[in-house]
């Protein structure tokens, strides 16, 4: 080989080498955390869902309620039927389906996508999820993590190292130190 040819392959050599280790420097940091177990380490979180399922048990059966209501009156009607006249029947019909639409309405008030129970749980839940959140922030700009994952999720993670995991790391800095 000449000795032009060994220079310019010691260049790239140097050069690839270069972009190897700068590769290296520049590396992105991971970290886990898993959702789950935090949350059942903070009992304000369990509070909130025992809360959450006492007044959800409450309104279901106020729902109930007013659903064996109608039942009982449907019931009462078919024994009765035959021996109502057509105005009769119409006003018992009636008054079954103003039943069901109270019904109806009462769970939607209560379960629907914007009901009671959703407006419950946003207010209970959204300052512990943000205090999580900053939290994980705080952490993630102290080590300099550029992507946390939830390994709770059903985001795909096959496997993490436990070493990367900071849940403990993250209960800690909110005062729930295990």
């Amino acid at each position: 080989m000449t000795k032009t040819r060994k220079d310019a392959i010691r260049k790239l050599l140097a050069i690839c080498l270069f972009a190897i280790c700068s590769l290296g420097i520049s590396a992105q940091k991971f970290a886990l955390v898993d959702m789950e177990y935090i949350l059942k380490n903070i009992p304000a979180y369990e509070r909130a869902n025992e809360q959450l399922n006492q007044v959800s048990k409450k309104w279901q059966a106020e729902v109930e309620a007013i659903s064996t209501e109608t039942q009982t009156m449907y019931k009462n009607y078919q024994n009765e039927v035959v021996f109502l006249s057509q105005e009769q029947k119409k006003a018992k019909q009636d008054a079954i389906m103003e039943k069901e639409k109270q019904a109806a309405e009462l769970k939607k008030k209560y379960f629907g996508p914007e009901g009671e129970l959703f407006k419950k749980r946003t207010s209970l839940m959204t300052p512990i999820q943000e205090e999580i959140y900053n939290a994980v922030k705080d952490i993630s700009d102290l080590r300099g993590y550029q992507l946390i994952l939830d390994r709770a999720s059903d985001s795909g993670i096959i496997f993490g190292s436990p070493k990367i995991d900071i849940s403990n790391e993250v209960l800690q800095k909110l005062g729930y130190a295990n």
